[in-house]
């Protein structure tokens, strides 16, 4: 454990006897950080937007979200309560 904070930068305070992780969650999540805009072209574009929109509305509760048409295909823009929902939804959906 002494060396792992030895080795962390003044700024984190990171105590995990298992892992050691060097990076502080506050550095990784902006407070802002709300809105995640993904674009779909091609064949079914239509669809894969709107799955994703529909996994968000069903996984978070404060979500609002927009699907627009652009000249290759589509944007799907989802706004999340908190940046911590952004992040869970990426990582769960592999994005």
């Amino acid at each position: 454990m002494k060396a792992i904070e030895a080795n962390q930068a003044a700024s984190v305070k990171d105590t995990c006897t298992d892992c050691g992780s060097f990076v502080d969650i506050g550095a990784v999540i902006a407070a802002e950080d709300t809105e995640l805009t993904l674009e779909f072209s091609g064949d079914g574009a239509d669809a894969k937007a709107q799955h994703l929109c529909d996994l968000a509305v069903k996984r978070f509760a404060n979500v609002t979200v927009q699907i627009d048409s652009t000249e290759v295909g589509v944007r799907l823009r989802i706004t999340f309560d908190v940046a911590a929902e952004k992040m869970i939804f990426q990582l769960e959906q592999g994005l």
